[in-house]
């Protein structure tokens, strides 16, 4: 089974200045980009590459898994 890759997001995010705000629903957590100026969902679960990648991008991350 793969491992998670939250960790690895969790850290781009924290360094291009994007912050938690709150547990969403399930596994779930509500983010904030600076970048974007938008909120954003993360899921503690996400397991694919590409899922990883959207995520960064809502953030306004120019970066890749």
């Amino acid at each position: 089974m793969a491992e998670t890759l939250y960790p690895q997001i969790k850290n781009i995010l924290r360094a291009h200045g994007c912050h938690f705000i709150r547990q969403g629903k399930g596994s779930h957590e509500i983010w904030y980009s600076p970048i974007s100026n938008k909120h954003f969902s993360v899921p503690v679960t996400v397991k694919v590459k590409p899922t990883a990648n959207a995520i960064l991008k809502q953030a306004g991350v120019d970066r890749k898994i």
